[in-house]
């Protein structure tokens, strides 16, 4: 089975809906979605309500820490910019859209498959996985073969044999990674809605589970719209401005 994995779309219809066309396009079987679906972009509604779709057709799709906030009004955690956004994100979904949210989990598996939206060694600390130390705890934490998760905004893949410290690299994309048995696998996805990796194209990536095999593939889309949206929307102007730049 071809699995397709999104992450962090932030409510960007155009990225999200380009992600999604250029998935089934490359054979697409089975979506996942890691979490924050909403925070920081316009349409925050008409994303909460096609993964709903999805999940009613059999995709998994997990908690984020801007999906959480923006359904219990806890922005504590958050910098100015994002808790602004989850604000105005909660004003923009009705009951059945925040009742969605409320009720996904912190972590879907498909057999020896992980999902989680940051660290899987504390899955609802929503912790980052941001170089080789965080990666190895997040890997001992778990029996899981390969763990997915978001969050960072950053593609990026490391590898646990065992006895050895974790290694990781930056793959390239629309190259397919072998995901040998031998080791544990922990795969930081790029972001669909925001990259932050200087790179502004869409991120998602697919799993094969029969070759076990990962792909990190990128997609244009509409960033003008996008962004113009945000701006009308009356949200902090950096938010339509970093799309140009993926930052």
């Amino acid at each position: 089975m071809l699995l397709a994995l999104l992450t962090d779309i932030h409510a960007n219809r155009e990225a999200f809906d380009a992600c999604r066309a250029e998935a089934l396009r490359l054979g697409a079987q089975r979506f996942v979605y890691l979490g924050d679906f909403v925070g920081y972009g316009a349409d925050p509604s008409y994303i909460v309500d096609r993964i709903a779709e999805d999940v009613a057709a059999g995709a998994l799709a997990i908690m984020g820490n801007h999906d959480l906030a923006a359904v219990t009004g806890d922005i504590s955690a958050m910098h100015e910019v994002a808790g602004l956004s989850a604000v105005w994100t909660r004003t923009q979904l009705d009951e059945r859209q925040v009742g969605f949210l409320q009720k996904l989990p912190y972590t879907a598996k498909i057999d020896d498959l992980l999902f989680v939206h940051g660290d899987s060694s504390a899955p609802e600390r929503f912790i980052y996985v941001r170089d080789e130390a965080h990666a190895e705890r997040a890997l001992r934490a778990v029996k899981a073969h390969v763990v997915f998760c978001g969050h960072v905004h950053r593609p990026q893949l490391y590898h646990l044999a065992p006895e050895r410290p974790a290694h990781g690299f930056h793959p390239k994309t629309n190259v397919k990674i072998p995901l040998a048995r031998s080791q544990q696998w922990l795969a930081v996805l790029g972001a669909v809605g925001q990259p932050r990796d200087d790179n502004p194209l869409a991120a998602f990536a697919l799993y094969d589970t029969a070759r076990e095999s990962l792909t990190f593939v990128r997609t244009p889309y509409d960033i003008a719209a996008a962004a113009y949206k945000i701006e009308r929307a009356g949200l902090p102007e950096i938010l339509a401005q970093r799309l140009f730049v993926g930052l």
